[in-house]
Protein backbone atom coordinates (compact mmCIF):
# COMPACT_ATOMS: atom_id res chain seq x y z
CA UNK A 1 0.00 0.00 0.00
CA UNK A 2 1.42 3.14 -1.06
CA UNK A 3 2.60 5.73 1.45
CA UNK A 4 0.15 8.70 2.90
CA UNK A 5 1.02 12.00 2.99
CA UNK A 6 2.20 13.81 5.76
CA UNK A 7 -0.92 16.20 5.69
CA UNK A 8 -3.36 12.98 5.63
CA UNK A 9 -1.81 11.76 8.58
CA UNK A 10 -2.03 14.77 10.44
CA UNK A 11 -5.81 15.31 9.68
CA UNK A 12 -6.29 11.61 10.66
CA UNK A 13 -4.54 11.82 13.72
CA UNK A 14 -6.42 14.73 15.00
CA UNK A 15 -9.99 13.17 13.75
CA UNK A 16 -8.76 9.89 15.12
CA UNK A 17 -10.01 8.52 11.86
CA UNK A 18 -8.16 5.82 9.71
CA UNK A 19 -5.47 7.77 7.31
CA UNK A 20 -6.25 5.26 4.27
CA UNK A 21 -10.00 6.25 4.61
CA UNK A 22 -8.70 10.61 4.87
CA UNK A 23 -6.37 9.49 1.93
CA UNK A 24 -9.29 7.82 -0.30
CA UNK A 25 -11.99 10.43 0.63
CA UNK A 26 -9.19 13.25 -0.49
CA UNK A 27 -9.22 11.17 -4.05
CA UNK A 28 -12.83 10.80 -4.23
CA UNK A 29 -13.63 14.41 -3.39
CA UNK A 30 -10.73 15.64 -5.97
CA UNK A 31 -12.43 13.44 -8.57
CA UNK A 32 -15.65 14.55 -8.19
CA UNK A 33 -14.90 18.80 -7.71
CA UNK A 34 -11.39 18.85 -9.59
CA UNK A 35 -9.94 20.56 -6.71
CA UNK A 36 -6.59 19.17 -5.57
CA UNK A 37 -3.94 19.56 -2.28
CA UNK A 38 -7.43 20.30 -0.14
CA UNK A 39 -6.16 18.51 2.84
CA UNK A 40 -2.43 20.57 2.67
CA UNK A 41 -4.25 23.31 2.69
CA UNK A 42 -6.52 22.74 5.48
CA UNK A 43 -2.81 22.00 7.41
CA UNK A 44 -1.22 24.71 5.73
CA UNK A 45 -3.97 27.06 7.32
CA UNK A 46 -4.45 25.16 10.41
CA UNK A 47 -0.74 26.09 10.97
CA UNK A 48 -0.79 29.81 9.95
CA UNK A 49 -3.94 30.29 12.45
CA UNK A 50 -2.14 28.91 15.29
CA UNK A 51 0.64 30.83 14.58
CA UNK A 52 -1.76 33.95 14.19
CA UNK A 53 -3.45 33.58 17.48
CA UNK A 54 -0.66 32.44 19.60
CA UNK A 55 1.41 35.71 18.70
CA UNK A 56 -1.90 37.25 19.85
CA UNK A 57 -1.82 35.29 23.33
CA UNK A 58 1.96 36.26 24.05
CA UNK A 59 2.79 32.22 23.61
CA UNK A 60 5.34 30.95 21.76
CA UNK A 61 4.86 27.77 18.98
CA UNK A 62 7.30 25.77 21.16
CA UNK A 63 5.05 26.35 24.46
CA UNK A 64 4.29 23.18 26.45
CA UNK A 65 0.27 22.48 25.69
CA UNK A 66 -0.79 23.51 29.51
CA UNK A 67 0.81 27.31 28.55
CA UNK A 68 -1.15 27.06 25.47
CA UNK A 69 -4.43 26.04 27.54
CA UNK A 70 -4.15 28.59 30.16
CA UNK A 71 -2.88 31.37 27.85
CA UNK A 72 -6.94 30.32 25.74
CA UNK A 73 -8.18 30.31 28.85
CA UNK A 74 -7.28 33.95 30.21
CA UNK A 75 -8.60 34.99 26.36
CA UNK A 76 -11.81 33.89 27.72
CA UNK A 77 -11.62 35.37 31.25
CA UNK A 78 -10.57 38.53 29.58
CA UNK A 79 -12.99 38.55 26.86
CA UNK A 80 -15.86 37.80 29.64
CA UNK A 81 -14.71 40.68 31.55
CA UNK A 82 -15.12 43.11 28.57
CA UNK A 83 -18.81 41.90 27.81
CA UNK A 84 -19.49 41.91 30.82
CA UNK A 85 -18.12 45.17 31.64
CA UNK A 86 -20.13 46.58 28.42
CA UNK A 87 -23.28 45.31 29.08
CA UNK A 88 -23.83 46.86 32.35
CA UNK A 89 -22.25 44.41 35.06
CA UNK A 90 -25.43 42.67 34.58
CA UNK A 91 -26.28 40.46 37.83
CA UNK A 92 -27.53 37.19 36.53
CA UNK A 93 -28.44 35.60 39.83
CA UNK A 94 -31.33 38.06 38.99
CA UNK A 95 -33.90 37.53 36.22
CA UNK A 96 -33.32 41.64 35.15
CA UNK A 97 -29.78 40.90 34.55
CA UNK A 98 -30.36 37.62 32.91
CA UNK A 99 -32.66 39.36 30.46
CA UNK A 100 -30.28 41.95 29.13
CA UNK A 101 -27.54 39.38 28.27
CA UNK A 102 -30.58 38.10 26.46
CA UNK A 103 -31.53 40.88 24.63
CA UNK A 104 -28.42 41.97 23.72
CA UNK A 105 -27.90 38.61 21.85
CA UNK A 106 -31.43 38.69 20.61
CA UNK A 107 -30.56 42.26 18.73
CA UNK A 108 -27.34 40.96 17.38
CA UNK A 109 -28.98 37.68 16.09
CA UNK A 110 -31.48 40.02 14.00
CA UNK A 111 -34.37 39.17 16.26
CA UNK A 112 -35.24 35.57 14.11
CA UNK A 113 -38.85 34.56 13.51
CA UNK A 114 -39.98 30.65 13.02
CA UNK A 115 -42.88 28.34 11.86
CA UNK A 116 -43.84 26.98 15.48
CA UNK A 117 -46.59 25.52 17.33
CA UNK A 118 -49.24 27.49 18.34
CA UNK A 119 -48.96 28.65 22.13
CA UNK A 120 -53.26 27.76 22.13
CA UNK A 121 -52.43 23.83 21.52
CA UNK A 122 -49.02 23.67 24.17
CA UNK A 123 -52.44 25.20 26.39
CA UNK A 124 -54.10 22.59 25.39
CA UNK A 125 -51.72 19.55 25.98
CA UNK A 126 -51.06 21.05 28.92
CA UNK A 127 -54.62 20.83 30.19
CA UNK A 128 -54.55 17.43 28.56
CA UNK A 129 -51.75 16.08 30.78
CA UNK A 130 -51.42 18.41 33.26
CA UNK A 131 -47.94 18.86 35.07
CA UNK A 132 -48.86 18.20 38.53
CA UNK A 133 -45.35 18.91 39.99
CA UNK A 134 -45.17 22.60 38.22
CA UNK A 135 -48.86 23.44 39.01
CA UNK A 136 -48.54 22.20 42.79
CA UNK A 137 -45.51 24.72 43.09
CA UNK A 138 -46.55 27.73 41.96
CA UNK A 139 -49.24 27.10 44.08
CA UNK A 140 -52.37 26.47 41.82
CA UNK A 141 -55.27 23.46 42.44
CA UNK A 142 -55.73 23.22 39.02
CA UNK A 143 -53.53 23.34 35.47
CA UNK A 144 -56.76 25.59 34.36
CA UNK A 145 -56.02 28.35 37.04
CA UNK A 146 -52.28 28.51 36.30
CA UNK A 147 -52.51 29.16 32.56
CA UNK A 148 -55.32 31.84 33.28
CA UNK A 149 -52.42 33.81 35.22
CA UNK A 150 -49.10 32.40 34.40
CA UNK A 151 -46.97 33.19 31.19
CA UNK A 152 -47.35 30.07 28.90
CA UNK A 153 -43.65 30.36 27.65
CA UNK A 154 -42.05 30.34 31.22
CA UNK A 155 -44.72 26.85 32.00
CA UNK A 156 -43.30 25.11 29.28
CA UNK A 157 -39.41 25.78 29.94
CA UNK A 158 -39.94 24.70 33.40
CA UNK A 159 -41.50 21.32 32.65
CA UNK A 160 -37.68 20.42 31.62
CA UNK A 161 -36.20 20.65 34.95
CA UNK A 162 -39.22 20.21 37.43
CA UNK A 163 -41.52 17.20 35.96
CA UNK A 164 -39.00 15.16 35.07
CA UNK A 165 -37.55 13.38 31.95
CA UNK A 166 -39.96 10.23 32.40
CA UNK A 167 -42.57 11.85 32.82
CA UNK A 168 -41.88 14.56 29.72
CA UNK A 169 -41.31 11.23 27.53
CA UNK A 170 -43.56 8.53 28.70
CA UNK A 171 -46.57 11.19 28.82
CA UNK A 172 -46.28 14.78 27.55
CA UNK A 173 -44.81 14.58 24.58
CA UNK A 174 -46.62 11.56 23.58
CA UNK A 175 -49.17 14.48 22.51
CA UNK A 176 -47.14 15.72 19.91
CA UNK A 177 -47.89 12.58 17.86
CA UNK A 178 -50.91 13.77 17.03
CA UNK A 179 -49.52 17.06 15.39
CA UNK A 180 -50.79 18.56 11.86
CA UNK A 181 -49.53 21.49 10.40
CA UNK A 182 -51.85 23.15 11.31
CA UNK A 183 -51.17 23.33 14.81
CA UNK A 184 -48.18 26.01 13.56
CA UNK A 185 -47.77 29.47 13.04
CA UNK A 186 -45.46 32.21 11.92
CA UNK A 187 -44.01 34.33 15.36
CA UNK A 188 -41.09 35.64 16.42
CA UNK A 189 -38.56 33.58 18.51
CA UNK A 190 -38.41 35.05 22.11
CA UNK A 191 -35.46 35.08 24.41
CA UNK A 192 -36.91 35.01 28.40
CA UNK A 193 -35.06 35.03 31.70
CA UNK A 194 -37.20 33.02 34.05
CA UNK A 195 -38.54 34.29 37.24
CA UNK A 196 -36.26 34.25 40.79
CA UNK A 197 -38.90 31.55 41.92
CA UNK A 198 -37.41 28.66 39.76
CA UNK A 199 -33.91 29.47 41.27
CA UNK A 200 -33.69 26.11 43.96
CA UNK A 201 -36.15 23.89 41.64
CA UNK A 202 -33.84 24.52 38.96
CA UNK A 203 -30.36 23.27 40.48
CA UNK A 204 -29.74 20.03 40.01
CA UNK A 205 -30.97 20.78 36.09
CA UNK A 206 -28.23 23.34 36.32
CA UNK A 207 -25.53 21.39 37.91
CA UNK A 208 -26.11 18.24 35.45
CA UNK A 209 -26.02 20.41 32.28
CA UNK A 210 -23.27 22.73 33.53
CA UNK A 211 -25.11 25.58 31.74
CA UNK A 212 -28.11 27.25 32.82
CA UNK A 213 -29.53 28.21 28.91
CA UNK A 214 -31.83 25.79 27.14
CA UNK A 215 -34.54 25.63 24.65
CA UNK A 216 -37.60 24.37 22.95
CA UNK A 217 -36.86 24.48 19.24
CA UNK A 218 -40.85 23.11 18.83
CA UNK A 219 -42.21 26.55 20.43
CA UNK A 220 -39.06 29.41 19.43
CA UNK A 221 -38.24 30.14 22.81
CA UNK A 222 -34.81 30.42 24.25
CA UNK A 223 -35.00 30.40 28.07
CA UNK A 224 -32.05 31.42 30.98
CA UNK A 225 -32.46 30.69 34.48
CA UNK A 226 -31.02 33.04 36.88
CA UNK A 227 -28.68 30.96 38.59
CA UNK A 228 -24.56 31.32 38.00
CA UNK A 229 -21.95 27.85 38.77
CA UNK A 230 -19.87 30.89 39.90
CA UNK A 231 -17.36 29.77 36.76
CA UNK A 232 -15.04 32.48 35.13
CA UNK A 233 -16.47 33.35 31.67
CA UNK A 234 -19.60 32.64 32.47
CA UNK A 235 -21.16 36.19 31.12
CA UNK A 236 -19.14 35.13 27.69
CA UNK A 237 -20.56 31.69 27.66
CA UNK A 238 -23.90 32.50 28.16
CA UNK A 239 -23.99 34.86 25.41
CA UNK A 240 -22.66 32.45 23.16
CA UNK A 241 -24.75 29.68 24.05
CA UNK A 242 -27.91 32.08 23.71
CA UNK A 243 -26.33 33.02 20.06
CA UNK A 244 -25.87 29.21 19.48
CA UNK A 245 -29.92 28.76 19.78
CA UNK A 246 -30.68 31.70 17.89
CA UNK A 247 -28.96 30.11 15.05
CA UNK A 248 -30.09 26.33 15.78
CA UNK A 249 -33.87 27.08 16.14
CA UNK A 250 -34.45 29.03 12.76
CA UNK A 251 -32.67 25.67 10.91
CA UNK A 252 -34.78 23.74 12.67
CA UNK A 253 -37.87 26.13 11.91
CA UNK A 254 -36.83 26.20 8.25
CA UNK A 255 -37.10 21.90 7.99
CA UNK A 256 -40.38 21.87 10.22
CA UNK A 257 -41.61 24.71 7.33
CA UNK A 258 -40.46 22.12 4.56
CA UNK A 259 -41.94 18.91 6.21
CA UNK A 260 -45.26 20.80 6.72
CA UNK A 261 -45.71 20.37 2.95
CA UNK A 262 -46.61 16.43 3.31
CA UNK A 263 -49.06 15.87 6.13
CA UNK A 264 -48.99 12.35 5.98
CA UNK A 265 -45.21 12.13 6.73
CA UNK A 266 -45.50 15.50 9.05
CA UNK A 267 -46.02 13.94 12.65
CA UNK A 268 -43.19 11.32 12.06
CA UNK A 269 -40.67 14.07 10.79
CA UNK A 270 -41.25 16.16 13.18
CA UNK A 271 -40.71 13.88 16.29
CA UNK A 272 -37.69 12.29 14.48
CA UNK A 273 -36.23 16.03 14.55
CA UNK A 274 -37.00 16.36 18.22
CA UNK A 275 -35.34 13.06 19.08
CA UNK A 276 -32.87 14.08 17.36
CA UNK A 277 -32.41 10.94 15.41
CA UNK A 278 -29.56 9.81 13.54
CA UNK A 279 -28.55 7.51 11.15
CA UNK A 280 -28.15 3.91 13.56
CA UNK A 281 -26.79 1.63 11.20
CA UNK A 282 -23.78 1.93 8.68
CA UNK A 283 -24.94 1.76 5.12
CA UNK A 284 -23.14 -1.56 4.13
CA UNK A 285 -21.67 -0.06 0.15
CA UNK A 286 -20.18 3.23 2.74
CA UNK A 287 -16.35 2.46 1.64
CA UNK A 288 -16.98 2.03 -1.93
CA UNK A 289 -19.30 5.00 -2.55
CA UNK A 290 -18.73 8.34 -0.88
CA UNK A 291 -21.57 8.60 1.51
CA UNK A 292 -21.27 11.38 4.29
CA UNK A 293 -23.31 11.29 7.17
CA UNK A 294 -26.19 13.95 8.76
CA UNK A 295 -25.28 13.63 12.21
CA UNK A 296 -27.32 16.20 14.13
CA UNK A 297 -25.97 15.35 17.88
CA UNK A 298 -22.69 15.56 19.77
CA UNK A 299 -22.40 11.80 19.75
CA UNK A 300 -18.68 11.98 21.56
CA UNK A 301 -20.99 13.52 24.73
CA UNK A 302 -22.48 9.84 25.00
CA UNK A 303 -20.02 7.48 23.58
CA UNK A 304 -16.32 9.05 22.20
CA UNK A 305 -15.60 5.56 20.32
CA UNK A 306 -18.88 5.71 18.47
CA UNK A 307 -18.32 4.56 14.86
CA UNK A 308 -20.59 7.52 13.59
CA UNK A 309 -17.55 9.89 14.76
CA UNK A 310 -14.46 8.22 12.45
CA UNK A 311 -16.21 8.20 9.19
CA UNK A 312 -16.91 11.23 6.97
CA UNK A 313 -20.16 13.42 8.21
CA UNK A 314 -21.00 16.87 8.39
CA UNK A 315 -22.26 18.29 11.66
CA UNK A 316 -25.22 20.48 11.72
CA UNK A 317 -24.64 21.57 15.39
CA UNK A 318 -20.77 22.35 14.86
CA UNK A 319 -22.68 24.40 12.17
CA UNK A 320 -24.66 26.43 14.24
CA UNK A 321 -21.60 26.93 16.69
CA UNK A 322 -19.47 28.59 13.82
CA UNK A 323 -22.59 31.15 13.47
CA UNK A 324 -22.38 32.11 17.14
CA UNK A 325 -18.65 32.85 16.99
CA UNK A 326 -19.39 34.66 13.86
CA UNK A 327 -22.54 36.80 15.77
CA UNK A 328 -20.01 37.07 18.80
CA UNK A 329 -17.43 39.21 16.73
CA UNK A 330 -20.35 40.73 15.28
CA UNK A 331 -21.77 41.60 18.78
CA UNK A 332 -18.20 43.68 19.30
CA UNK A 333 -19.32 46.53 17.44
CA UNK A 334 -22.08 47.05 19.77
CA UNK A 335 -20.23 46.26 22.73
CA UNK A 336 -17.67 49.29 22.97
CA UNK A 337 -16.06 48.10 19.68
CA UNK A 338 -14.51 44.92 21.09
CA UNK A 339 -14.93 43.82 17.64
CA UNK A 340 -10.96 42.68 17.33
CA UNK A 341 -11.11 41.04 20.22
CA UNK A 342 -14.26 38.74 20.01
CA UNK A 343 -12.95 37.93 16.04
CA UNK A 344 -10.26 36.06 17.98
CA UNK A 345 -12.40 32.97 17.85
CA UNK A 346 -14.28 33.62 14.86
CA UNK A 347 -13.19 30.67 12.25
CA UNK A 348 -11.03 28.87 14.37
CA UNK A 349 -13.85 26.18 15.39
CA UNK A 350 -11.62 24.10 13.36
CA UNK A 351 -8.13 24.87 14.67
CA UNK A 352 -5.94 22.62 16.63
CA UNK A 353 -3.15 21.02 17.06
CA UNK A 354 -0.71 18.97 19.43
CA UNK A 355 1.55 20.47 21.50
CA UNK A 356 4.21 18.30 24.42
CA UNK A 357 2.94 18.40 27.96
CA UNK A 358 6.10 18.28 30.75
CA UNK A 359 6.94 15.06 29.96
CA UNK A 360 7.03 15.32 26.58
CA UNK A 361 3.93 13.54 25.23
CA UNK A 362 2.05 15.71 22.64
CA UNK A 363 -1.05 16.47 24.09
CA UNK A 364 -3.82 17.79 20.99
CA UNK A 365 -5.04 21.20 22.01
CA UNK A 366 -8.17 22.65 20.56
CA UNK A 367 -8.70 26.19 19.79
CA UNK A 368 -12.63 26.45 19.53
CA UNK A 369 -14.13 28.68 21.85
CA UNK A 370 -16.46 26.15 22.84
CA UNK A 371 -14.42 23.81 24.05
CA UNK A 372 -11.96 26.10 25.77
CA UNK A 373 -15.17 27.52 27.62
CA UNK A 374 -16.12 23.84 28.51
CA UNK A 375 -12.58 23.25 29.81
CA UNK A 376 -13.29 26.13 32.37
CA UNK A 377 -16.63 24.76 32.90
CA UNK A 378 -14.34 21.22 34.25
CA UNK A 379 -12.33 23.46 36.96
CA UNK A 380 -9.29 24.09 34.99
CA UNK A 381 -8.92 20.45 33.82
CA UNK A 382 -6.55 19.71 30.18
CA UNK A 383 -9.96 18.03 29.77
CA UNK A 384 -10.09 16.13 25.86
CA UNK A 385 -13.15 18.77 25.29
CA UNK A 386 -12.25 18.68 21.66
CA UNK A 387 -15.76 17.04 20.19
CA UNK A 388 -16.37 20.35 18.58
CA UNK A 389 -12.90 20.80 17.34
CA UNK A 390 -12.94 17.59 15.82
CA UNK A 391 -16.56 18.09 14.15
CA UNK A 392 -15.61 21.67 13.18
CA UNK A 393 -12.72 19.77 11.24
CA UNK A 394 -15.09 17.59 9.57
CA UNK A 395 -17.10 20.36 8.25
CA UNK A 396 -14.26 22.42 7.14
CA UNK A 397 -13.21 19.54 4.84
CA UNK A 398 -16.44 19.49 3.24
CA UNK A 399 -16.72 23.36 3.04
CA UNK A 400 -13.15 23.71 1.55
CA UNK A 401 -14.35 21.13 -1.48
CA UNK A 402 -18.40 22.47 -1.45
CA UNK A 403 -18.84 25.92 0.24
CA UNK A 404 -20.61 26.24 3.70
CA UNK A 405 -23.62 27.69 1.22
CA UNK A 406 -23.70 23.67 0.27
CA UNK A 407 -23.14 22.23 3.78
CA UNK A 408 -25.96 24.55 4.96
CA UNK A 409 -28.17 22.96 2.64
CA UNK A 410 -27.02 19.77 2.38
CA UNK A 411 -27.48 19.90 6.59
CA UNK A 412 -31.02 20.75 5.93
CA UNK A 413 -31.88 18.67 3.30
CA UNK A 414 -30.62 15.27 4.33
CA UNK A 415 -30.69 15.89 8.02
CA UNK A 416 -33.99 13.41 8.47
CA UNK A 417 -32.24 10.82 5.88
CA UNK A 418 -29.14 10.94 7.71
CA UNK A 419 -26.55 10.44 4.91
CA UNK A 420 -25.81 11.60 1.63
CA UNK A 421 -24.12 10.86 -1.36
CA UNK A 422 -21.38 12.79 -3.13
Amino acid sequence: MSETKPAVEKIARILRADKHLISGLEKKLSEATGKTGVIDKIIRENADMIQDRLLTLGVSRGARAKDVYDALISKIESDDHNIFSAMGNPDCQLPQGCQRVADVAKKVAGNPRGFFLKLEKAKEFLSQEPPRKVTEFLGYDSVEKMLEKEDILEIMSSLRFVEGNEWLNRTFFKQYETLTPDDFEERDIQVIALGSRWGEESKKFVLQKKHNISHLKELGVVFVIPILLGISGEILRMFALILHYLSEIPFYSGIFREIARDRKTFTKNFTSLLRGDVLERRPADMNEKSDWLVVQRYLSKDDENDWRLFVPHISPEALHWFRAEEKLAEAGKELNHFYEELSFWHDIDWVGDYFKDESGIDILVSFDLVDTVMSLVKEKELTKYLYHHQEALWNKIFIEYFGLAKLEEFSRKYLLQGYFEI
